[in-house]
Formats: structure tokens, C-alpha cells, sequence
């Protein structure tokens, strides 16, 4: 049997005293789509960053390729960053650097030999790709929310990843903005990139995901696959009432 590509086992997270994920585990397989869903304040996007070594588990283990995210070193880590991309809800990018310097940082850091002119083309063809036409050389205080989240989607696609955990990442788009990101999900959903995403809209997780988890109160409640959520309305009810709730 296959090795899973990201696996979680046993994982809690405390924060503040109070306990937000619960005993966690699941395998998530490579080259499938993988949706959290679930009210608001369930846990589902902590159990993203858990899932994508952004925080560190009080307990239990996440797993990349069989290999403890938490327990790796500097070299080890810095493949798996090269390998996998975080798309922020928040869009996390750095207030005291432009738009630029946040994007040429990634290419400077996984790519050390790529001269400046092949960076530059690199980014133009990545913001051509997200639909971003305004200045790089300005701070993210100065861009709507939108687009700093055209930026921040723009930054993950850079390296190409294999591996990508997108939080709410199309909110505060327009509607153009937010399908050009769908479409570009859909291409990498094509080319068997692994997809680990958290949203509250059914549409998009009825049209990208091959796996849905309904996460209550930081546990694991149900999962669904697609078949399920396209032809059992009665699940389909459930699945919609839970992510509205």
C-alpha cells in the first residue's frame, strides 16, 4: 500500500488554555482534493496549518512522506517548503517589504543560481497567471484585500508546488478574480497536484473536491467523497446546513 503523502496522527492542539483540534488523524492521498468544511470556529483552519507544519501539534505527529514535519531539519524542511504552498486566509504578507520583494523572496530562497532577469520573468508570468495588473514596487497596505489575496496566491504558485493548502482563498475577490483562481485550482487539480483547502462555498467544493471532512468542534465528524455530495441530497442537505452554521 501506498505511503500517504500527508498524514496526521493522533494530533491536538491547544491554544490559550483551550482545546481547538482534538485527536485528529486522517491520511490525505496525493494528487487528490481534499476539502475541510464546517461552522464557523470548528477548528477547520487550524487543522490546515497543522496539516501544512505552520503550527506544531501539542500533540501527536503530522507526517510528510512518512517523516515528522516538526522533527525535521533546516535542509529537509526547506524541500518540503519548496514542495508545498500556504495560501493565508489573511494573505500573511510582509508589511514592511513591496509586493515585489515578497514575491522574488521564495525564487531567492529555493532557487539560489536564478539570476535576476529569469526572476522577473518568472513573476511577471505568475501575476499575469492570477490576473494582477498594479504596481509590485508598493506595500500590501496600499492593495485591497482582494488583491493582496491575488498576491498571496500568486507568491504560492511560484515554485510550482506539489502540494498546496488554500484557506478561504477566494474571498473578498470579485467575481472575475475568483473564478480566474478557481480556473487556475482546476488546472492544478489536472496535473495531480495535491490540494488541501478550506472554503464555505458548496459550489466550489462540489466542483474541485474529491474529499470532503466535516470537521465539529476540532474532531473529525464525517467525510464525504464526491460521489457522495453529488448524489445523496440528503447529504448534501447536511453537508450545506454544516458549513453555514
Amino acid at each position: 500500500m501506498d505511503e500517504p503523502l500527508v498524514e496526521l496522527k493522533g494530533v491536538s492542539f491547544f491554544t490559550q488554555n483551550m482545546l481547538v483540534v482534538r485527536d485528529f488523524s486522517y491520511q490525505y492521498n496525493e494528487g487528490k482534493t481534499t476539502a475541510l468544511v464546517g461552522p464557523s470556529g470548528s477548528g477547520k483552519s487550524t487543522v490546515l496549518k497543522l496539516s501544512a507544519g505552520v503550527l506544531v501539534p501539542s500533540q501527536g505527529e503530522v507526517c510528510y512522506r512518512g517523516r515528522n514535519i516538526a522533527a525535521m531539519n533546516r535542509t529537509e524542511n526547506l524541500a518540503f517548503r519548496r514542495e508545498a504552498a500556504v495560501v493565508f486566509q489573511d494573505s500573511a504578507l510582509w508589511a514592511n517589504q513591496d509586493i515585489y520583494q515578497s514575491l522574488e523572496l521564495p525564487l531567492r530562497l529555493h532557487f539560489p543560481r536564478m539570476d535576476k532577469e529569469e526572476r522577473n520573468r518568472y513573476i511577471a508570468e505568475v501575476l499575469a497567471e492570477v490576473g494582477y495588473k498594479r504596481d509590485v514596487f508598493v506595500r500590501p497596505s496600499l492593495l485591497s484585500m482582494g488583491e493582496q489575496k491575488l498576491i498571496a496566491f500568486a507568491r504560492a504558485m511560484l515554485c510550482r508546488p506539489r502540494l498546496i493548502y488554500l484557506d478561504e482563498w477566494t474571498e473578498s475577490l470579485d467575481d472575475d478574480s475568483a473564478r480566474r483562481l478557481i480556473g487556475l485550482v482546476r488546472k492544478l487539480r489536472e496535473k495531480e497536484t495535491t490540494i488541501i483547502l478550506v472554503s464555505h462555498d458548496l459550489r466550489i467544493i462540489k466542483a474541485l473536491a474529491d474529499y470532503v471532512l466535516m470537521i465539529l468542534g476540532g474532531q473529525l465528524f464525517m467525510e464525504f467523497t464526491r460521489e457522495h455530495i453529488t448524489e445523496d441530497e440528503d447529504l448534501l442537505h447536511m453537508l450545506e446546513d454544516g458549513i453555514e452554521a
